[in-house]
């Protein structure tokens, strides 16, 4: 399939080839849902614990006899059903990581650019290089273009004047290709592709 590239200023300079293999698949919601979930889980820092019976600082001595007292037994002061003693079942420090095969992961990207595609929030632009920083004349030209809520995926190196003018704009970001990944393609309403990023991802994932 052939989509146009524009540039920054809104104006067409030319055409690029895209795979239907990588931009034409049909949309399965299935994998898609896979991929985000395993991406935030990979996020989660896992670092919420609460204290066991030996962490927990206070007397080790049996607070009370066995038997004789009318009460139940109890062997600490620090076991779960006292106050200020352990948490039963608590969490413990853990990954909260799974694994995902790599042809699901690979699939599913290849399913969220061609959700996009499909849904007419795809745009290859030649380059996003800027001679010096200016967040309002980029403000100016996504304005020209469209573009509100937009994720930007340049080629392998990023443009420093270009990354500089977009962090101050909301709902934009910019990404490397090298980057790029489902989560981020799916909670952005626009993708816009340059024309570099586009020809390595046709590299990679063809």
């Amino acid at each position: 399939m052939q989509v146009d590239v524009t540039s920054l200023s809104n104006k067409n300079v030319g055409k690029l080839e895209l795979s239907d293999a990588i931009y034409g698949l049909p949309i399965r919601p299935d994998l898609l849902q896979r991929a985000v979930r395993w991406q935030l889980a990979k996020r989660q820092s896992g670092n919420h614990k609460t204290l066991t019976v030996t962490e927990i600082r206070g007397t080790t001595a049996k607070p009370w006899n066995q038997k004789g007292s009318g009460k139940a037994r109890a062997g600490s002061v620090r076991s779960t059903q006292f106050r200020g003693g352990a948490v039963a079942h608590g969490p413990v420090i853990r990954s909260h990581s799974f694994k995902l095969p790599k042809k699901v992961r690979r699939l599913a990207l290849k399913t969220a650019l061609s959700s996009k595609k499909s849904d007419g929030n795809l745009f290859v632009i030649d380059n996003v290089t800027l001679d010096k920083p200016s967040t309002a004349s980029l403000v100016a030209s996504f304005k020209s273009l469209g573009w509100g809520s937009v994720l930007i995926v340049q080629g392998n190196d990023l443009d420093k004047n270009f990354s500089y003018s977009i962090r101050n704009i909301p709902k934009a970001d910019v990404i490397s290709v090298n980057g790029i990944n489902v989560y981020d393609i799916l909670r952005k309403d626009v993708l816009v592709l340059t024309r570099e990023a586009a020809e390595i991802l046709e590299e990679r994932l063809k």
